[in-house]
């Protein structure tokens, strides 16, 4: 169903130089664990990187947005034209992304994976098989060809952001619906229920949120994609920017490029990159557990620990964003702290 490139296995973890990452970690004036996860931060990543000295100075931001149909089903507090407008605020500079991403000097790519924008817009890419899904309550979202092009929009744009030569790479999102959407494919695949995992997305009441439930749970059963692979899933009730990051997320692993993996929706796409090609796996690093509903369980399935929780919901890769000072301090630490030897300070007695 995609592309052969998408099961291609994902370069191994460098064990010399996570071993020799280890090593310093061990001769840094501080005791040993000091530093507590930042020290494990900087250990990974100089075995992703296969560098004595991990770096994360050059981190490109790409948000990709989609529309969805679902939204029909009343399942979202704002209309669907927020997802166009949204799009001409990021590359106009005025959403919290573009402001983060100019506070951080990353620069920032919108593409637009699957809206229902008829036009160019400008400061965006257009990378699309079709203007928005299909809604998934009467029918398949997407076809397979449309499944695999969004896919290879995801690759493009890391083949792109890969020509600045970057440390790592932040991928968000925007879509007004994709909670649902994500909801959706997380309790297929986790085989659970909707109450369980849908959240309040962009502010819906109790009400709204049994309702969103009760619509995702009558797709799940309506297609027969409880336990189903994730590319059938991903057709049935998947969204274009979800798989466009999803198919971004296994390119960067492919290129040795670990991704500060966003909140809830960027997760499920993860949890989907590592069922259908596991190899990516070790390249993922958690950024934040966010507001919303789900996303705990969703990072329980990945089996990972975030680095920040501040009750975030935005999406737009803003979570990763807040987080990747602390990837940055963690490099820095490793890479400039003195040794005791260098520093003459009497280390542990032996």
């Amino acid at each position: 169903m995609l592309p052969e490139w998408v099961y291609q296995e994902c370069p191994e973890i460098s064990a010399m130089h996570r071993e020799a990452a280890i090593a310093r970690q061990t001769q840094l004036t501080k005791p040993t664990g000091a530093l507590g996860r930042l020290e494990q931060l900087a250990i990974e990543l100089a075995g992703l990187q296969a560098t004595e000295s991990p770096r994360a100075a050059r981190v490109p931001i790409i948000v990709f947005a989609g529309d969805h149909g679902i939204v029909a089903q009343g399942v979202s507090a704002y209309p669907q034209a927020v997802t166009i407008a949204m799009m001409a605020n990021f590359a106009s500079g005025g959403a919290a992304i573009s402001v983060l991403a100019r506070e951080l000097g990353s620069s920032l790519e919108v593409v637009d994976a699957g809206t229902l924008a008829q036009e160019q817009m400008a400061g965006v890419v257009t990378d699309k098989p079709r203007s928005g899904t299909r809604d998934f309550s009467e029918e398949a979202a997407l076809e397979p060809a449309e499944l695999a092009f969004a896919f290879a929009a995801g690759q493009r744009a890391v083949a792109r952001a890969e020509v600045g030569r970057p440390d790592l790479v932040i991928f968000g999102e925007m879509g007004i619906g994709n909670t649902t959407v994500s909801a959706a494919i997380a309790a297929s695949l986790l085989g659970i229920s909707a109450e369980e995992i849908a959240g309040s997305g962009t502010g819906i009441d109790a009400a709204g949120r049994a309702h969103k439930a009760r619509v995702i749970d009558a797709a799940i059963a309506r297609h027969g994609i409880a336990g189903a692979s994730p590319e059938h899933i991903l057709c049935a009730v998947g969204g274009l920017e979800i798989a466009a990051i999803c198919g971004a997320i296994i390119a960067a692993a492919q290129r040795r490029l670990p991704v500060l993996i966003d909140g809830f929706i960027v997760s499920v796409a993860a949890l989907v990159a590592v069922q259908i090609n596991p190899s990516c796996r070790p390249f993922l690093l958690p950024s934040h557990q966010s507001a919303e509903q789900g996303h705990r369980l969703v990072l329980r399935a990945l089996n990972v620990q975030p680095l920040i929780s501040l009750d975030l919901r935005l999406g737009e890769g803003s979570g990763a964003a807040i987080a990747l000072p602390l990837v940055r301090s963690a490099c820095a630490l490793h890479n400039g702290m003195a040794t005791f030897a260098q520093a003459n300070v009497p280390d542990r007695p032996a």
